[in-house]
């Protein structure tokens, strides 16, 4: 039972910390884009898609580690998707260090469900 409770404090954590850290990098990343576009009228007469290079991870880490808005906006957003798979990683793993092979299956096939639909986009 002890070690039940251990693992829902763990990813408990985990999953506060993600969240946390996730909308304080969006908010962040508002607050950073608002400072430098805040003040210029809309154009509503032109549509403009989104930044090249904010459609992948690549592209996103750049964005942010150069502290632009729309970078940080979507490296939160990124990171607000890490925190689920993080946590059923960590539950995996949990489960192999104490044996439980039935749930490290199953942790494992949830892990390559959430990762193939993040891959394909389906």
């Amino acid at each position: 039972m002890q070690r039940k409770q251990e693992l829902e404090n763990e990813l408990g954590f985990i999953l506060r910390l993600g969240v946390v850290l996730a909308a304080a990098v969006v908010v962040l990343g508002g607050a950073v884009y608002l400072v430098r576009y805040g003040f210029e009228p809309p154009a509503y007469h032109a549509f403009r898609g989104p930044s090249p290079g904010l459609n992948t991870i690549p592209g996103i880490l750049a964005g942010a580690a150069q502290f632009r808005g729309r970078g940080l906006i979507q490296f939160g957003l990124v990171l607000l998707i890490a925190t689920p798979i993080t946590r059923v990683a960590l539950s995996g793993y949990y489960f192999f260090r104490h044996k439980d092979w039935l749930y490290v299956a199953v942790s494992a096939m949830v892990l390559a469900l959430l990762l193939y639909g993040l891959v394909t986009g389906r």
